[in-house]
């Protein structure tokens, strides 16, 4: 169908937009293609729970973008139309699963490697005293032993 237009049937103007969208439209339908060539089962076999969620959304996602864009060459405003709520809702499920996504990736506290650190900072030697290793009844002088001991407690 788009071999039968000629050049005379559009402005020349738009012709690079024009060339852009029919390449871009191209690779859409390859993208499409590669999905639903592959089973759903054995996709979804391959991904963890997160990422089969990640998949899910961004077909729903895309599917409704490409509603959008139909409702547009049809000259229907999609921002009259429900599409605009779906679109904002899978949305909003996107940035619930980039947050876990982020959580995840997060540092973690070694709750073993913070006791030791705190133990070897707060201990000083008693004058004359024992050289006995760190944490065992010495304290800091002025803070007392029950702080020392509570902060090491509660890692």
């Amino acid at each position: 169908m788009a071999d039968d237009i000629t050049v005379e049937d559009y402005p020349t103007e738009i012709e690079e937009q024009l060339t852009g969208f029919e390449s871009s439209v191209g690779a859409v339908n390859n993208m499409v293609e590669t999905i639903i060539s592959m089973p759903r089962n054995e996709l979804a076999q391959k991904l963890d729970p997160l990422e089969q969620a990640k998949l899910d959304l961004m077909s729903a996602y895309t599917l409704n973008s490409l509603f959008w864009m139909y409702l547009v060459t049809q000259g229907i405003n999609p921002k009259e139309h429900g599409i605009k709520q779906e679109l904002e809702r899978i949305r909003t499920h996107m940035n619930r699963v980039k947050e876990i996504t982020e959580r995840k990736k997060s540092a973690r506290l070694d709750k073993a490697a913070a006791s030791r650190f705190l133990r070897n900072a707060l201990w000083e030697p008693e004058e004359g005293g024992s050289k006995g290793p760190p944490g065992r009844g010495h304290h800091t002088p002025g803070l007392g032993y029950g702080w020392s001991q509570n902060v090491l407690n509660l890692l």
